[in-house]
């Protein structure tokens, strides 16, 4: 199959890094092609902290899609995550000229453009400029100015933005991996997209991704995304509270935690006992669930309620912003047992687990519906769109050279129209902005 018709997620987490390869099926899912995961060594709570050993495990997954699907891996779509993101709420306006003229989408973009000159702290950068809702001439809750009239537009944005060095390392290792970099998105967003429904973003709900290093919030509402938040805990502390509470090493921590953690201590009598193999012929270790389930439990409420406090900074109180579609949870976190029950409990509103499988192909492996993947499912179906997106452009430029043949009398004459030009969304001309600046600095 030649490139031109598959597209790949590459989702750089701090335990995991996975590759996944798929298309659009003919009913509008994507078959899932290949996958490849191998272990994280180079990434510490969403951030590049080892750029050769991250290429390395890059380099191990992308082997692995590869192999599993016999197809070459050349341009993937990347996620950013990691405790340096934050957002804030921005508004903004443009003078029009010409007020007698409607409103187009350069007047948009202009207005957008303008807030990538805010002034931010030394060393960030804007991700994200996302439109929340627009005003013409005073008149507001405008989803859609594009064909209306108007002298003065306004607008509140959703800002998003990171540090310049970690986003600037995470695409050096995409090169030095061989690889080139198709787009660079917000994880929680990519996770949203694949476990989501537009009901829920309608209504209003909050979707957490508890992964390895990190813990992403993204909050919507009219369908509209309202706030993120990155928070720096995520499973290993979980982990690591295991181990220093229980004195064993991290791999019999983590393996307890899967096999037997429970969010809920009442759940756990206190005659239930593990036994754990001692290191080089020394006793074993036994260790009751129960206090087990406390250790996690008191980490867990700590995440639990840092995220809550994000949702309320948004606004949850307010009866207008109310989160009606309560909270999705998602990410190899969120396979914790009982979370769900402590959740509802500390927050109070309705809680579901998020498995990104309403996008896949029928006969899509098991596995892969599993919430540890909804980001590489959520790059995956970015990626997917971009190459939609492009191939249309495409296809308007060659159909309008198509109708412009124009026959006169003695000699045919073939003019062409210039190319449409192809509208990019903001981000994708920022991505464009930032390849440069990676290929400027080698």
């Amino acid at each position: 199959m030649e490139q031109g018709n598959y597209s790949v997620g590459l989702d750089i987490g701090t335990t995991k890094i996975v590759a996944i390869i798929g298309k659009e099926n003919e009913y509008g899912k994507i078959e899932i092609l290949g996958i490849g995961r191998s272990k994280s060594l180079g990434v510490h709570r969403g951030v590049v902290n080892n750029i050769t050993q991250t290429i390395k495990s890059i380099q191990q997954a992308v082997e692995l899609a590869e192999g599993n699907s016999g197809l070459k891996i050349s341009s993937v779509v990347v996620g950013i995550a990691g405790q340096h993101i934050r957002s804030l709420q921005h508004s903004d306006y443009i003078t029009r000229a010409k007020s007698e003229e409607v409103i187009n989408e350069d007047d948009v973009e202009k207005l957008c453009n303008q807030v990538y000159k805010l002034v931010m702290l030394p060393g960030e950068e804007i991700i994200h400029v996302l439109p929340q809702e627009f005003k013409v001439d005073g008149q507001a809750e405008i989803k859609q100015p594009m064909g209306m009239y108007g002298g003065r537009l306004e607008a509140n944005f959703h800002v998003v933005v990171g540090q310049v060095s970690s986003i600037r390392n995470v695409g050096r290792c995409i090169k030095s991996a061989g690889l080139d970099l198709g787009n660079i998105t917000l994880e929680p967003l990519a996770s949203a997209n694949a476990v989501l429904s537009q009901e829920e973003k309608e209504a209003g709900v909050a979707l957490i991704d508890i992964g390895g290093g990190t813990t992403d919030l993204a909050i919507f509402k009219d369908g509209i995304i309202r706030h993120t938040a990155v928070i720096p805990f995520g499973g290993n502390v979980i982990t690591e509270d295991i181990k220093e509470g229980c004195s064993i090493i991290e791999k019999q921590a983590e393996l307890l935690k899967i096999k037997f953690g429970s969010a809920w201590p009442g759940e756990n009598k206190d005659n239930e006992i593990v036994s754990i193999p001692g290191l080089r012929g020394r006793e074993p270790k036994e260790i009751t669930l129960k206090n087990l389930s406390k250790i996690i439990h008191a980490r867990v409420v700590e995440i639990v309620e840092q995220v809550y406090v994000e949702i309320k900074n948004y606004g949850h109180d307010e009866q207008k912003k109310k989160l009606i579609a309560g909270i999705v949870l998602t990410g190899g976190g969120s396979q914790l047992k009982h979370l769900k029950q402590l959740v509802e409990y500390i927050t109070g509103m309705d809680t579901r687990i998020g498995y990104p499988n309403e996008h896949l192909a029928g006969d899509s492996d098991e596995e892969i519906a599993s919430p540890l993947y909804a980001t590489a499912v959520g790059l995956l179906m970015n990626a997917v769109q971009n190459k939609a997106k492009v191939s249309e452009a495409r296809q308007e430029v060659e159909d309008k050279e198509d109708d412009h043949g124009v026959f006169t009398g003695e000699e045919h004459t073939q003019t062409k129209t210039a190319p449409k030009r192809e509208r990019k969304s903001i981000f994708d001309k920022w991505s464009e902005k930032l390849k440069d600046f990676l290929d400027n600095a080698e």
